[in-house]
């Protein structure tokens, strides 16, 4: 399993229950690596996204104690990580929201985060995996411009995975 998001400089991952910034190579970069593969997600992410609606292309699961229509919904980690047997590890993409990362990151194997150079006013955070022991950079791409905004692509390996 793999996380990925686009963090500010704080490791701030959202504002209002949506995205910080508008980063067309980032989303680019998000479509491609998760198309055709499963996406776990809170219920909070599927619902900032347009309509509510899930990701197409892609199968949706939403960690949640509540059914949600039109999704495979897991109600506890227990859930999840069984429904997860069915899917090569490798094609599973945690895309969050703040506590779904928190919960399932000592899981992932690697963490593929976009760097933004700039404070975007989050109200949400994540780990900051650069003062994380457990986490080690093994790819940071050259810093290219995003929309206004210099981004770098990051690949963060878990050294402790948890089973």
């Amino acid at each position: 399993m793999k996380a990925i998001f686009h963090a500010d400089k704080h490791w701030g991952i959202g504002k209002d229950n949506g995205l910080m910034f508008s980063l067309p190579k980032d989303m680019k970069f998000f479509r491609e690596t998760t198309m055709g593969k499963i996406v776990v997600m809170g219920s909070k992410t599927l619902q900032s996204f347009p309509g509510g609606r899930p990701l197409k292309g892609r199968t949706n699961i939403v960690l949640c104690p509540e059914d949600v229509a039109g999704v495979l919904t897991a109600h506890s980690l227990a859930e999840l990580f069984s429904e997860l047997e069915k899917y090569p590890e490798d094609d599973v993409f945690v895309i969050g929201g703040a506590s779904v990362y928190r919960a399932l990151l000592p899981y992932c194997s690697e963490v593929l985060v976009t760097k933004v150079d700039a404070d975007g006013g989050a109200d949400v955070f994540v780990p900051d995996l650069d003062a994380d022991e457990n986490f080690s950079l093994i790819f940071e791409s050259p810093p290219e411009e995003d929309n206004g905004y210099t981004i770098r692509f990051c690949t963060y390996r878990n050294l402790h995975v948890k089973k």
